[in-house]
């Protein structure tokens, strides 16, 4: 039967292809046998899905494996958010957690997430061992009725929103957001964020209009529900239609966020995130460590070096993060594809969550979101991102890899080349402070080539010459 890894953030496959139920089960059967083998699955497990085509039937499927193996299971009554599931981890002291999508893959993927007992993702040495306990076949795989389950208390179904309702308000103060009068336009790309904006900041003077929030597996207007350019291009072309003050996006299962000004421009990921380290060091005062991927900004390296406070970087994916979250006590935590997780809150990505603060810094500082870009920007200067993803033959990957790592070119884009990162692909640090790096992807069969420059008219060449690095053009 089909081998299954764990990739960046858990496994994901084309559904009917190699992500077909008997392969679900078996992956289900591995993860309840790591339970046991960690002494967890007394404290029972969260499960939970997202829209795709049959999610639910998914997780209704991977329920029965883990209540087949005396493990108790709190399955959500309807799709719910990344972060709401994680959160319920913590709220119910569950053992961890299994999340039943492919987050911002194409529409004929779906996924299989697993969290901890802290609701973060679990390190790359429990991915691993969790991949060997994955029985070869069905032989090895116990499974039970659902209805049988939910009679045998083995199962029971829940609403995630009110826990999760609560622990926000923990976090932010929501009334000056209700109450500033905004236009909000929210774009769930047919996902899981659907409704939540309104629930939480319903009420009061500000409005919320959603576009694409209703389910819909085939993710009409884009390529797959993720929040960055062209996937963003239909959302924002709403934002002038109804006068809006802001855009947020949220992708298929609401870990990732997306920001569109008042123009209906896109704010790329990287600057979101120096958005979001400056309205905590600067507008709510904290301090504390701050995590980041090796392909996120270096904006927040400057934001370290300006108030105070360390900056680690690691590898990519959450599975690396959420880790260096819990071990430094970090203050927030982020990557490039626009998740973002917080102190005092799970380890976790939360779209929903980071929306809401981008709306406090609106609040905080009275500016529009064009206008805090500016302010960013005098802080620690301009930054210009892009990227590339290109699909590969899996035969061509040695030689890609061999290519590229002997590779150390004495300039790039016109920029000299100062060092070489090889923590997770190969990156390329520039003279500028900017950077090139080039990596396969952990979920999909792509590589990325991707950069950050101060030099807005340098970044197509520096594109340019890291494809030819790859051997791509």
């Amino acid at each position: 039967m089909h081998k299954i890894k764990f990739g960046t953030d858990g496994w994901r496959g084309r559904i009917a292809e190699d992500y077909t139920f008997d392969n679900l089960r078996r992956c289900a059967q591995g993860f309840a046998d790591y339970l046991q083998q960690e002494g967890l699955a007394d404290q029972g497990i969260v499960i939970g899905h997202d829209q795709r085509f049959q999610a639910e039937d998914f997780a209704a499927a991977t329920a029965e494996v883990l209540a087949a193996n005396g493990i108790h299971v709190w399955l959500t009554e309807r799709n719910t958010p990344t972060p709401t599931i994680s959160h319920a981890v913590v709220d119910k002291e569950a053992g961890g957690a299994i999340n039943i999508t492919a987050s911002h893959n194409p529409p004929y993927d779906c996924g299989f997430k697993v969290r901890d007992p802290f609701g973060g993702a679990i390190a790359p040495a429990g991915l691993k061992k969790i991949e060997s306990l994955i029985p070869e076949d069905m032989a090895g795989v116990n499974r039970m009725n659902l209805d049988d389950a939910m009679t045998d208390d083995l199962v029971t179904k829940f609403n995630a929103f009110t826990a999760y309702e609560v622990q926000i308000a923990k976090l932010i103060d929501l009334a000056p957001i209700k109450d500033a009068g905004f236009n909000v336009l929210v774009d769930c790309m047919w996902g899981n964020g659907a409704g939540w904006f309104p629930k939480l900041l319903g009420g009061g003077k500000t409005k919320i209009t959603e576009v694409h929030n209703e389910r819909n597996p085939s993710f009409p207007f884009m390529s797959r529900p993720e929040p960055i350019i062209p996937n963003v291009d239909h959302g924002l072309s709403f934002v002038k239609k109804i006068g809006a003050d802001v855009a947020i996006i949220n992708d298929g299962d609401a870990d990732r966020v997306g920001f569109g000004d008042e123009n209906g421009n896109f704010i790329d990921q990287l600057r979101v995130y120096g958005l979001l380290g400056y309205y905590f060091l600067e507008v709510r005062g904290e301090r504390g460590p701050i995590v980041k991927t090796i392909s996120t900004t270096k904006m927040l390296n400057k934001l370290g070096a300006a108030y105070g406070v360390p900056v680690h970087e690691t590898g990519v994916g959450f599975k690396y993060i959420a880790p260096k979250m819990m071990e430094v006590g970090a203050m927030i935590g982020g990557e490039e594809s626009g998740g973002y997780a917080f102190r005092q809150h799970v380890p976790e990505r939360d779209g929903i969550l980071a929306g809401m603060f981008l709306l406090d810094l609106m609040v905080q500082t009275g500016k529009k979101p064009s206008e805090l870009l500016d302010t960013l920007f005098e802080k620690v200067g301009a930054h210009f991102y892009d990227r590339i993803d290109s699909r590969f033959d899996a035969a061509n990957k040695p030689a890609i890899l061999d290519r590229v790592g002997k590779a150390m070119p004495a300039k790039i884009g016109g920029l000299n080349v100062v060092d070489k990162v090889t923590v997770d692909g190969n990156q390329f640090i520039m003279e500028d402070g900017g950077w090139l790096l080039i990596r396969f992807s952990g979920t999909e069969p792509i590589i990325r080539v991707y950069c950050e420059t101060t030099h807005e008219d340098k970044v197509q060449a520096i594109l340019a010459d890291g494809m030819k690095i790859a051997g791509l053009s």
